[in-house]
C-alpha cells in the first residue's frame, strides 16, 4: 500500500470514527445540560455518581465487540476460515453477560448505586435513573459488537451514521421525557437506552449490502476465542473502564475534601473528558481497521506509519482542546451550573484548568495501546491499560491529595497519564526498532 493510499484511508476511517464520537459526545454534553436543568446540582451529582457503572457495562462491550473485530480482521487478512466463527460468538457472550444487567436492574438498583459514594437521598433520586439504563444492558453491549465488525468490514460510514442516528435521538427524547412528559432523571435514562437500540438497527443494514463478509454461523459458544478475543480487547476495556474507576475514585475523595459541591464540579468536568476521549477513542478505532490489515498481510512499514498519522492526530486535538479550555473556562462551565453556584464554579474552574492538561498525555496512550491489540501485543497492550486505568491513577490520586487537597485530585490525571506515556513510548520504540531488524 503506497504512501498516499494510507494516508487517503486514514483519513476517511478516522474522519468518519471521530464524527461518530463527536455524535457521542454531543448527547453526552446535552444530556447533563438536560440533567443539570431538571434536578440541578443533586441531578448531576447522580449522573456522576452512575458513570462508573455505564463504564462496566461499555468497558465489557467493547473488550468483546472491539477484540473479536480485532481477531476477525486479522484472520480474514490472513485468509483463515477460523474468522467466520467470532461474530456470532461475541453476540452470544454479550447477551449472556449483558442479562446479569438486566436481572439486577430489576431487583437491586439501589444495592448497586450505594456503594458508590452518594447519600441517603442521592440514592433515592438516583435509583430510578440506574433501574432504567440497567434493562437495556444487552443492548448497550451488543451496540459495540455490531459497530465494531462493521467497521472492520470496510464500512466504516454504516457505524458513524449508525452512531450519529443513537446520538441525535438521545438528545430528542431527553428533551421529550423530561420536560414535556416530566419523567426526570428517569426519562433521561429512557432517552440513553433508546440510543444504542437504533444504532443497532442502522449499522445492521450493512448485512444486507453486497460487500458484506461478516458471516453468522451458528455455532457452539466457544470460551476460547472469547478468551483470544478479550485478549485483544483489554486495551478498549480500560479505555472505557478507566473513566469509571477514576470518576469513583475521585467522587470518594473529593466527597472527603469539600463534599456534594464538588463533585457536581467534577461532574462538569468529567462530561467534558468523556467528550474529549470519545474523540480519542475515535482515532484510535479509525486506525484499527487499517492496522490489523495491514499486520495481517505483514506492511510492517504501513502499520508504522498508521501508528504515526494517529498519534500526531490525536495530539492535535489536544492541544486544541488545552487552548479552549483556557479560552472559554466561564462559558463551558455556565452551561451546567444553572443554579450559578459561584462555589461550584470555582472548583470547576480550576479543576478544568489543571485536569486537561493530562489530555496531552492521555492522546498518545489511547491510540498507543489501541494499536498495541490491534497489532496482537495482547501482553504490552494489557500492561499499558492496566497501569494507566488503575495503578497510576490510583496512586497519584491517594498520593497527590493528601499533599495537595483537591487540587492534588486535579493534577492526578496529568500525573497518571505521563508516567503511561513514559512507558508506551519505550515499548513503542523497542517494537519499531524490532521491526526494523525483521526487514534487514
Amino acid at each position: 500500500m503506497s504512501n498516499q493510499s494510507i494516508t487517503k484511508q486514514f483519513i476517511k476511517y478516522v474522519t468518519q470514527n471521530i464524527f461518530g464520537m463527536l455524535g457521542v459526545s454531543c448527547y453526552i454534553i446535552v444530556d447533563t445540560f438536560f440533567i443539570a436543568k431538571a434536578a440541578g446540582a443533586d441531578g448531576i451529582t447522580v449522573l456522576n455518581l452512575v458513570l462508573p457503572i455505564y463504564s462496566i457495562i461499555f468497558a465489557v462491550g467493547s473488550m468483546i465487540g472491539v477484540g473479536s473485530a480485532i481477531r476477525f480482521a486479522i484472520l480474514r487478512a490472513q485468509g483463515e476460515r477460523e474468522s467466520d466463527y467470532y461474530f456470532s460468538n461475541a453476540i452470544f457472550f454479550v447477551w449472556l453477560i449483558g442479562i446479569l444487567g438486566t436481572l439486577a436492574g430489576v431487583f437491586i438498583p439501589d444495592k448497586i448505586i450505594a456503594p458508590m459514594g452518594g447519600d441517603a437521598g442521592i440514592v433515592a433520586l438516583g435509583t430510578g435513573y440506574a433501574r432504567t439504563f440497567l434493562l437495556f444492558t444487552p443492548f448497550f453491549m451488543m451496540n459495540y459488537v455490531v459497530s465494531s465488525f462493521v467497521r472492520n468490514d470496510n464500512d466504516p460510514g454504516a457505524a458513524m451514521v449508525g452512531t450519529l442516528a443513537g446520538s441525535l435521538s438521545n438528545i430528542l427524547f431527553d428533551y421529550i421525557f423530561m420536560f414535556p412528559l416530566k419523567m426526570g432523571l428517569t426519562g433521561a435514562a429512557l432517552a440513553t437506552a433508546a440510543s444504542p437500540i437504533l444504532s443497532i438497527l442502522i449499522c445492521s443494514t450493512h448485512f444486507l449490502k453486497k460487500g458484506n463478509t461478516i458471516p453468522f454461523r451458528l455455532c457452539v459458544p466457544s470460551l476460547r476465542r472469547l478468551w483470544q478475543a478479550c485478549q485483544l480487547g483489554v486495551s478498549a476495556f480500560v479505555g472505557e473502564i478507566s473513566s469509571g474507576i477514576t470518576t469513583m475514585l475521585f467522587n470518594f475523595l473529593i466527597l472527603g475534601l469539600v463534599g456534594n459541591v464538588g463533585v457536581a464540579a467534577y461532574g462538569v468536568i468529567a462530561n467534558y473528558a468523556l467528550v474529549v476521549m470519545a474523540i480519542f477513542n475515535g482515532v484510535a478505532q479509525g486506525s484499527q481497521p487499517l492496522i490489523s490489515a495491514c499486520y495481517g498481510k505483514g506492511d510492517t512499514r504501513a502499520v508504522s506509519k498508521i501508528l504515526r498519522l494517529g498519534i500526531c492526530t490525536a495530539v492535535g486535538i489536544a492541544a486544541v482542546v488545552l487552548v479552549a479550555s483556557y479560552v472559554f473556562t466561564d462559558p463551558l462551565i455556565a452551561l451546567f451550573n444553572s443554579e450559578k453556584s459561584v462555589e461550584l464554579a470555582a472548583y470547576a474552574r480550576t479543576g478544568m484548568h489543571l485536569y486537561f492538561i493530562g489530555f496531552l498525555f492521555a492522546a498518545v496512550n489511547v491510540v498507543g495501546s489501541g494499536f498495541l491489540s490491534a497489532t496482537e501485543r495482547a501482553r504490552e497492550a494489557f500492561g499499558i491499560s492496566v497501569m494507566r486505568g488503575f495503578v497510576a491513577i490510583a496512586v497519584c490520586s491517594v498520593v497527590l491529595a493528601r499533599v495537595m487537597g483537591l487540587n492534588g485530585v486535579w493534577l492526578s490525571f496529568p500525573a497518571a497519564e505521563l508516567l503511561t506515556a513514559m512507558v508506551l513510548g519505550t515499548v513503542l520504540l523497542s517494537r519499531i526498532r524490532y521491526s526494523r531488524m525483521e526487514r534487514r
